[in-house]
């Protein structure tokens, strides 16, 4: 089964007994929220899940595969997830 964000308010609207804007409005909460920390340069740990992070890459030369032309590669910041243990475990299993 695949989850997108309309299925995963579904879901949450389910197990909270409660009409869809209102799980609508606690999910877009819960990503606006870590949207903006990340942005911010910050992190967000959640025991049990995983956390956030943003990672600074730097500039660099890549090889464009069609032509072999070196391409300049700007340095950029990229969002970063770290799964916790509890989920890699169940994950496997």
């Amino acid at each position: 089964m695949n989850m997108n964000k309309a299925s995963l308010i579904d879901e949450i609207s389910g197990i909270l007994g409660g009409s869809k804007a209102d799980a609508d409005r606690a999910v877009s909460g819960v990503f606006d929220k870590i949207t903006e920390t990340l942005k911010g340069g910050g992190e967000v740990s959640i025991a049990g899940f995983g956390i956030f992070s943003v990672k600074d890459r730097a500039a660099r030369q890549a090889r464009n595969p069609r032509t072999g032309e070196l391409v300049n590669v700007p340095a950029t910041r990229v969002a970063k997830f770290r799964p916790s243990k509890a989920l890699k475990e169940t994950v496997k299993s």
